[in-house]
């Protein structure tokens, strides 16, 4: 490792401190979207705001589609604890990712959620810790 990059990993190691956060002690917060419930696990504030973790939970299936976003992050990691979510990407792709399943989404790359299972349940890690969601256009071939 270069010498500035260990004063740099050492420094930002040493604002950071361990995050326990306890299921019977759920911390919830508001989220980017009204239809699901965020449980917040300490790791923004933990880590210095060098990444962020919750887990969003859902009891009934969305309604409609997210809409055509993106993030204004470096990247999003999201692991299926309970349930699926199927998501459209500006590539063309449509992804189902179910129970166990994870995926890792660039920052900036537009995509819709389109559909979810009733009961879900994800672990979202987004690097650094503020994401930004901001609504776009559908991209060539997508309906809005």
């Amino acid at each position: 490792m270069a010498p500035d990059t260990v004063t740099t990993s050492a420094a930002t190691a040493s604002r950071q401190k361990v995050a326990h956060a306890r299921i019977a002690e759920p911390v919830l917060v508001k989220g980017r979207r009204e239809f699901f419930k965020y449980r917040d696990l300490g790791v923004a504030e933990a880590s210095a705001g060098s990444m962020r973790a919750q887990v969003m939970m859902a009891s009934q299936g969305m309604s409609r589609p997210t809409g055509w976003h993106y993030h204004e992050c470096d990247g999003q990691f999201v692991y299926i604890l309970k349930g699926w979510v199927e998501l459209q990407f500006e590539d063309g792709r449509t992804l189902k990712v179910e129970e166990g399943d994870s995926l890792f989404i660039p920052g900036y790359l537009r995509h819709n959620e389109i559909r979810t299972s009733d009961a879900m349940e994800i672990l979202e890690v987004s690097v650094p810790g503020q994401m930004g969601t901001v609504p776009c256009e559908a991209p060539a071939g997508f309906k809005a």
